[in-house]
C-alpha cells in the first residue's frame, strides 16, 4: 500500500515520514519545485512535483496511493501576505483531500492544530471539546486552521471523506530547519541570547510522539473525530530553566509583561514589512497568544489511540542535540 505524505520536506512531515518507513510502508512524497529536500535526502521515497493549489498535479501524485497523510501547511504567526496562509492551509487541503476521494484513498489522517482549541480561561488543560469559535482565532494562521478543519469536517459529514484529525501540540526535536516559531525560541535561549521572558505557558511534546501518533490515529482513530496529540505542560519560565539546565547557563530572570514587549513587536514587524527580512522573533499576534497559558491534554488520544509522549526534557534534549550539530548555536 503507497502512502502519500504532504509537507515531508518539513519538520512534522519529515518526522511523519521517517515513522511510516520504519513501519515498513512504501511511501511517496508530494513536494513543490521549490522545496529545500535536506530533511528527505537521505529517505528512500517516490517523489511527486506538485503544488496544493495544482489540482491536477495532486490527483497525479496519489495514483495507486490507499493512504493520505496531509501534514503540509504555511506555518506562519506573521506574514506580508495573510492571504498565502488561506490559500495553503484552507483552499490547498481542500483541494488535496477531494482528490484523494476521486482516486479512492482510502483513509485520510490531516494535520490541523491545537491553535484551532478552545482555551480554559482558569488555566487547565484544554481538550478536543473545549468551546471555541472563530471570533476567538488570534492571527491569521489560527484562523486559517480553523478554517480548514472546519471545512474538513464538513466533507466528512457531507461528502462521506474518510478523514481522521489529529491536533498536534507544540512539537520541538530533530530536523526543525526552518526553524518554527517554538524551534527559534529554542535556538535563542540556548545560544544564552533572550535575557527575559513573559508570563505563558506550553504544551511541550517530541516531534517523533506526534508522527508515531498520526500512525495511531490512522489505524485506530474514529472518521470524523480529532485528537490532540500532546506532551507535557510548562510555563515559559520552567522550559527556559530546563534549556539553561542542558545547555549548562543561568535561565533569565527578569519577567517582562505583556505590554512592555508590544511596542517592540510593532516596530520588528515594521521593520520586517519594510526591508523583507521574513517573519520577525516577535509578533504582535504572538504577544496576544502569549497572554494565555496554552495547556491542553492529550488524554482521548492516549485512550483511543493507544498514544504516549515521553518527557518534555527529552525533547528539548534532542532539539538543543540538533540545533547545537547544525550550528544553529554557532558552534557545532
Amino acid at each position: 500500500m503507497t502512502v502519500l505524505v504532504t509537507g515531508a520536506t518539513g519538520f512534522v512531515g519529515s518526522a511523519v515520514t521517517r515513522s511510516l518507513l520504519a513501519d515498513n510502508q512504501p511511501v511517496r512524497v508530494l513536494v513543490r519545485p521549490e522545496s529545500d529536500r535536506a530533511n528527505i535526502a537521505d529517505l528512500p521515497v517516490g517523489i511527486a512535483v506538485g503544488d496544493l493549489r495544482d489540482a491536477a498535479s495532486l490527483v497525479a501524485a496519489m495514483k495507486d496511493c490507499r493512504a493520505l497523510y496531509h501534514v503540509a501547511a504555511d506555518y506562519r504567526l506573521w506574514t506580508p501576505r495573510p492571504d498565502a496562509l488561506y490559500e495553503a492551509n484552507v483552499t490547498g487541503t481542500l483541494n488535496l483531500i477531494r482528490a484523494a476521494m476521486a482516486t479512492g484513498v482510502e483513509r485520510i489522517v490531516y494535520t490541523s492544530s491545537v491553535a484551532t482549541l478552545g482555551l480554559n480561561a482558569d488555566g487547565k488543560p484544554a481538550d478536543e471539546s473545549t468551546p471555541v469559535s472563530l471570533d476567538a482565532m488570534i492571527g491569521h494562521y489560527k484562523r486559517s486552521k480553523f478554517l480548514a478543519e472546519e471545512a474538513v469536517q464538513r466533507l466528512v459529514r457531507e461528502e462521506g471523506a474518510p478523514v481522521v484529525i489529529v491536533n498536534p501540540s507544540t512539537p520541538i526535536g530533530p530536523r526543525d530547519i526552518k526553524p518554527t516559531p517554538t524551534g527559534r525560541m529554542i535556538v535563542e535561549a540556548a545560544a544564552g541570547r533572550m535575557p527575559a521572558f513573559v508570563d505563558t505557558g506550553l504544551n511541550i511534546v517530541h516531534v517523533d510522539d506526534v508522527a508515531a501518533g498520526h500512525l495511531l490515529a490512522y489505524r485506530h482513530g474514529r472518521i470524523g473525530e480529532r485528537y490532540v496529540l500532546g506532551g507535557e505542560n510548562q510555563t515559559l519560565a520552567e522550559i527556559l530553566s530546563a534549556i539553561a539546565t542542558i545547555t549548562g547557563r543561568r535561565p533569565p530572570k527578569i519577567k517582562l509583561p505583556h505590554n512592555a514587549i508590544v511596542p517592540v513587536a510593532a516596530v520588528a514587524e515594521a521593520w520586517a514589512r519594510l526591508f523583507r527580512t521574513g517573519e520577525p522573533f516577535v509578533t504582535l499576534d504572538g504577544i496576544r497568544m502569549a497572554r494565555k497559558r496554552m495547556f491542553f491534554s492529550a488524554a482521548k488520544a492516549k485512550k483511543e489511540l493507544g498514544y504516549t509522549a515521553r518527557p518534555s526534557v527529552e525533547a528539548l534534549q534532542d532539539a538543543i542535540g540538533w540545533f547545537a550539530h547544525n550550528r544553529y548555536l554557532g558552534t557545532k
